[in-house]
């Protein structure tokens, strides 16, 4: 293995105070990172890094743990242009919509939803993003759900099964039928091929009654829950998934105080996708709420041909700064940090020795400017697991 040292960095962001200035991003500034392997081994001022077999000069730009993207739905085929547009003219956003994608990613073969994965994975690793995650749920029968975790299992190891993520059309008649199918037969094919078991718990998808079922069926196999909660309407997913010791809470826009104090007091991680709102003009989550009151709390892009069709950390990272009352630290802390936490994670979300050597040198001075300059491709180079790969 060679050495590589990230020298002249002018802001080093790595998520351990104990490393930097004492505040959660533990910025260093003038810094050096030392990669071995697919591990970093130091970090430091640049005018103490060690010797090592390569050198790169960041000449003064800043350096930041590469993204973790903690809730993506990648494994589809199909367009919804057409129910974006309508919803951009005035037509509410509903989880009815899946639907769509369900019939088309059905159709689809194994090589072509493949190709679909590694295509926005490729534009999300662009833009910095080194973890991610993604679910089936496009699916919705037993053959076309594990087809989707297989093919997810390609890409990445954090993998989620979705089959509740609405009542498939055939059982539109019968919920109480496919809530059997998603806990049994289903969850039989799925288990082997995922880490994550996952509910749309809402108005038009899964009461609490049928959410909880599913996620302890899923427990039950060894998979650890995972709950879209809160995001239409208020409901009981976060209380639900904090009862259940879910990894995550992803959307949590509609909060009571209760929801807010169990997310503060427990280990659930609150997942916001900004998103979500941009794309369907709905109610931005308070991230200053949910922080204030001492909760853990994550960005990601809930990309997805629906509500959220965007592979973009660093768009969410400026929407959560602009609408979601969240300090530029705070979320670019939520973006890495905050999204291995998501995914219980320790070895990703921040540079620190013994850390997997996932890096984005940004072209700007400091991280701020993901907030401070939107819509500007600032990402300059990406390492993975210790090999540049942008």
């Amino acid at each position: 293995m060679t050495t590589t040292a990230v020298t002249h960095i002018a802001s080093l962001v790595t998520n351990d105070p104990s490393l930097g200035n004492g505040t959660p991003l533990g910025l260093i500034h003038d810094a050096a990172v030392v990669i071995d392997g697919d591990r970093i081994v130091w970090t430091g001022e640049s005018s103490k890094a060690p010797a090592t077999d390569n050198v790169l000069d960041a000449a003064g730009r800043a350096v930041i743990p590469g993204f973790v993207d903690s809730h993506s739905h990648l494994v589809f085929a199909g367009d919804r242009t057409e129910e974006f547009n309508a919803r951009m003219s005035g037509q509410p956003y509903r989880a009815g919509g899946i639907r769509t994608t369900v019939a088309a990613t059905r159709a689809a073969s194994d090589d072509d939803l493949s190709a679909n994965v590694a295509r926005y994975l490729a534009e999300a690793l662009r833009q910095g993003t080194t973890t991610f995650e993604t679910k089936s749920g496009y699916g919705l029968t037993v053959e076309d759900e594990a087809r989707a975790l297989r093919i997810a299992g390609r890409h990445t190891d954090e993998v989620t099964y979705l089959g509740a993520h609405i009542v498939s059309p055939g059982y539109a008649d019968d919920p109480a039928g496919y809530v059997d199918l998603v806990t049994g037969p289903m969850l039989d094919a799925c288990a082997p091929h995922a880490r994550w078991i996952d509910v749309f718990c809402e108005q038009g998808a899964f009461d609490g009654d049928q959410a909880r079922a599913i996620l302890t069926a899923g427990r039950a196999k060894g998979l650890h829950p995972r709950v879209h909660a809160n995001q239409l309407s208020y409901g009981p997913g976060v209380q639900l998934a904090v009862e259940l010791d879910a990894a995550s809470a992803d959307h949590c826009t509609h909060l009571t105080d209760a929801d807010v104090d169990a997310l503060a007091q427990g280990n659930t991680v609150a997942t916001l996708l900004p998103g979500a709102e941009f794309s369907t003009r709905a109610e931005w989550p308070d991230a200053r709420r949910l922080l204030d009151a001492g909760a853990t709390v994550a960005l990601s892009t809930d990309c997805n041909p629906g509500s959220s069709f965007t592979s973009s950390v660093p768009f969410c990272i400026a929407l959560a700064v602009r609408d979601m009352g969240m300090t530029p630290d705070e979320a670019v802390w939520a973006a890495t940090a905050g999204g291995a936490a998501a995914l219980r994670r320790t070895d990703v979300g921040r540079i620190a020795p013994g850390a997997r050597a996932d890096l984005v040198l940004l072209d700007a001075p400091s991280h701020v400017h993901l907030a401070y300059r939107p819509g500007v491709p600032l990402v300059s180079a990406v390492w993975r697991r210790g090999e540049r790969v942008v």
